[in-house]
């Protein structure tokens, strides 16, 4: 059945970039796990009866908003992490700042290179962070605000030294 979808997605989109390879069946996959995380996360919700708040705080939207923008930069961008990319990608070069630019391995598989192009982009991975984090907060606040404090910290920390090296830069100059 697997095999019919993808021979049918393949002939649904085969003019959609003929010159170049864009890994549709990756991106399908990639698509299908997210509505596995959602609908897993919707039923831990459903399953122990968690409300689930009519809105966010304004506090708990900033907190997050912060959280995932550090989460996703470590996991797409940071050396340390580089082992959770290699199987999808190869190093490319320093980026600065403890970041490394990486490229999406070859194209031998439209999986592999779906989600090397998913684990390489901060921005792709926001959504996921976001969504885990969301969930998180739904099932186990306490816990997840705590981590999320955590990353917040060490995104200002971040943006904290990025500003004493321009401040001593202009000193030095």
């Amino acid at each position: 059945m697997l095999d019919t979808l993808r021979d049918k997605l393949n002939q649904a989109v085969r003019g959609y970039a003929p010159h170049e390879h864009r890994p549709l069946d990756g991106y399908v996959t990639a698509m299908t796990a997210f509505g596995g995380l959602a609908a897993t996360l919707a039923a831990a919700t459903k399953i122990t009866g968690r409300p689930v708040p009519d809105r966010p705080s304004a506090g708990d939207v900033v907190l997050l908003s912060l959280a995932t923008h550090k989460l996703s930069r470590l996991l797409a961008k940071d050396a340390v992490t580089s082992p959770l990319r290699a199987p999808f990608t190869s190093y490319a070069g320093p980026a600065g700042a403890a970041e490394l630019n990486e490229e999406v391995r070859d194209r031998g598989s439209s999986v592999r290179h779906g989600i090397g192009e998913l684990v390489t982009c901060p921005f792709c991975l926001a959504v996921w962070v976001a969504t885990g984090l969301v969930g998180g907060l739904v099932l186990t606040p306490r816990l997840t605000r705590l981590a999320a404090t955590v990353l917040t910290a060490t995104a200002a920390s971040d943006f904290l030294q990025f500003a004493y090296d321009a401040a001593k830069k202009s000193t030095e100059a």
